[in-house]
């Protein structure tokens, strides 16, 4: 019997979500996840599934640890958005977060490159309509801009690819080098780091995620940039640059994150600095740090799931998404408080929390290379984490000024959605064991050291006084807080308009040009006899006559009518032959 693809059956899973309504939509919805989830979870490792295609073999499945647990927590996440959002309507909407959760399933089991490509290019297709649902005009513009940039992203990435495959490289995905590859190398790094918004390359991030619907921010936030982080680990694993690129994100994020007023739009800044982690832990290419990678990549999904979920509860029920909109919720809405600080305490590294058990990993590996400036920044973007999603948020969300809000119910499926987040990020933390043994390069680690705990609640009590102290200042404000996309984005209006305006004056002396020429050619296109007295040469003889007509005649010097029938009929006949022989 083949083996079920936890991406087909998601697949499947869309169709009849789109030919069913009600309960029975609802009904399809966990059904089909769980079976999704219950397959990834029975695969056996070098488990194959192939297709064949002229002159090629393309690998549908293969599984491997690496592949296994990457489809473990997507196929969990899909299922807990799917909760989250099962009160939602639109039969597209659902269809659309499937094939999007398919797809990086599709991505993380492909065997060979040429799948890879294709499922990553429907990631990108049906994450746009997820977008697209925020049925909003800034969803929808946003969605534009964030097709431009993965399908600029997309095409370097095949053309790394066919430049590879005509270098007589091999299909398999497997790790690549400089040296070795060349151009294709870069072409595909730079495709891949796209997705994993690598600034200057993560402005499409920041710019769509929070415009999405509430529940479609949920599946956002877990599959494109963590599809790409599984990628590096499995194509670039020691990359220099990545090591320096990942320690620059996390700072990066935070920054940003600090400064930020939307709530969503904090959270997607801190998605750019999280990833950062995973994407240093692949720069510094040993197995624990890439173990640390694909570890925080598992937790990360897990809480900040649980962050979005929480953030969207709070516009479900206010229809507000600025701290300056928010306030004193704290009363009303105590459920999600605590849900949403179990996510805050996890992405923090608290202790008992899952981020506690992945996160050090990646800084302790830093230690273990002598990469102090590496380990000192990736620290200090641990106290900005606690700093801006762990007491800024929340303050100003829940326990700030009260503005007098009258906040709707929030459906008890979206509350189940985050409990069951919430029980995952806290039994992480208490059985990191679970995780560990799935990893999937030869480490071990220990987090729970006296050492380790006791400079955790350093850290997190530092960096809670100085909230304290710079609660003045963080206080939100209305601000347009200028990123890297400015620098191609403000001066596309204009080019865009030197480009045009030159078009048109080229255009114009073109048909300038064109009009000239015919001018030229109007006498002998009207009285071809023109052209034989320009030369002194007599007109040839119609057949029959002496003497040339006095002027010309287009019927004189036409051929019959039967010439034209013989003509065709040879060039037919001849054509008739090619095929037969």
């Amino acid at each position: 019997m083949s083996p079920l693809h936890p991406g087909f059956l998601l697949f499947a899973t869309a169709i009849l979500v789109a030919l069913t309504r009600g309960v029975w939509r609802q009904l399809v919805l966990l059904a089909g996840t769980a079976f999704a989830l219950y397959s990834a979870w029975h695969l056996g490792f070098d488990t194959t599934l192939t297709f064949a295609v002229p002159g090629y073999t393309l690998e549908l499945l293969r599984v491997d640890a690496l592949s296994h647990v990457f489809g473990l927590i997507f196929s969990l996440i899909a299922g807990i958005g799917c909760l989250y959002a099962l009160h939602v309507r639109h039969g597209g909407e659902h269809a659309a977060a499937l094939i999007y959760a398919g797809a990086a399933l599709g991505v993380v089991f492909a065997g060979d490159l040429i799948t890879l490509f294709v499922f990553w290019e429907l990631m990108a297709v049906s994450s746009l309509f997820v977008i697209w649902y925020g049925n909003t005009a800034r969803a929808q513009a946003a969605g534009l801009r964030y097709l431009l940039v993965h399908t600029f992203g997309g095409s370097l990435l095949l053309c790394g690819m066919l430049i590879h495959v005509a270098a007589g490289g091999d299909l398999t995905v497997q790790a690549l080098t400089a040296n070795t590859h060349g151009a294709a190398f870069w072409l595909i790094l730079i495709g891949v780091a796209i997705n994993a918004a690598i600034p200057p390359l993560h402005a499409w991030l920041t710019d769509a995620y929070p415009e999405a619907s509430v529940s479609g921010s949920v599946f956002l936030s877990a599959f494109t940039t963590k599809t790409a982080v599984y990628v590096l680990i499995r194509l670039f694993p020691g990359a220099p640059i990545l090591l320096w690129f990942g320690v620059i994100m996390t700072l990066y994020g935070v920054v940003y994150a600090v400064l930020a007023n939307d709530i969503r739009n904090l959270l997607a800044y801190h998605i750019v600095s999280q990833v950062g982690y995973m994407v240093a832990g692949v720069g510094m290419g040993n197995a624990f740090a890439l173990n640390g990678s694909v570890a925080h990549a598992f937790c990360h999904i897990l809480y900040k799931a649980l962050l979005f979920m929480g953030a969207g509860s709070v516009i479900y029920a206010t229809g507000k998404r600025k701290s300056t909109e928010l306030g004193g919720l704290a009363r009303a809405m105590p459920l999600v408080l605590v849900l949403y600080m179990v996510g805050a305490v996890s992405i923090s590294g608290f202790p008992l929390f899952n981020g506690f058990i992945s996160k050090s990993i990646i800084i302790s590996a830093a230690a273990k290379e002598h990469l102090p400036i590496a380990e000192l920044l990736l620290t200090l973007a641990s106290i900005g984490t606690f700093l801006s999603i762990g007491l800024k948020l929340p303050y100003f969300t829940f326990f700030g000024p009260d503005r007098g809000l009258q906040p709707h119910r929030v459906r008890s499926n979206m509350l189940l959605a985050m409990g069951m987040a919430a029980v995952c990020c806290a039994a992480l933390g208490v059985f990191p064991n679970w995780l560990y043994v799935r990893l999937p390069f030869d480490a071990t680690y220990h987090p729970y050291t006296v050492e380790h705990v006791i400079s955790s609640l350093q850290l997190l009590l530092g960096a809670s006084l100085g909230f304290w102290w710079l609660l003045p200042k963080l206080r939100g404000e209305t601000a347009i807080n200028i990123d890297t996309d400015w620098i191609y984005r403000k001066p596309l209006g204009p080019a865009f308009d030197l480009v045009v305006s030159m078009s048109r004056r080229a255009g114009a002396r073109l048909e300038a040009m064109r009009l000239s020429l015919l001018r030229s050619l109007t006498p002998y296109l009207r009285n071809p006899f023109w052209l034989f007295m320009q030369f002194g040469l007599p007109p040839p003889l119609p057949n029959g006559t002496s003497q040339p007509p006095m002027a010309y005649n287009e019927n004189t010097y036409r051929l019959p009518i039967g010439a034209t029938v013989l003509w065709i009929m040879v060039c037919f006949s001849l054509a008739v032959l090619y095929l037969l022989m």
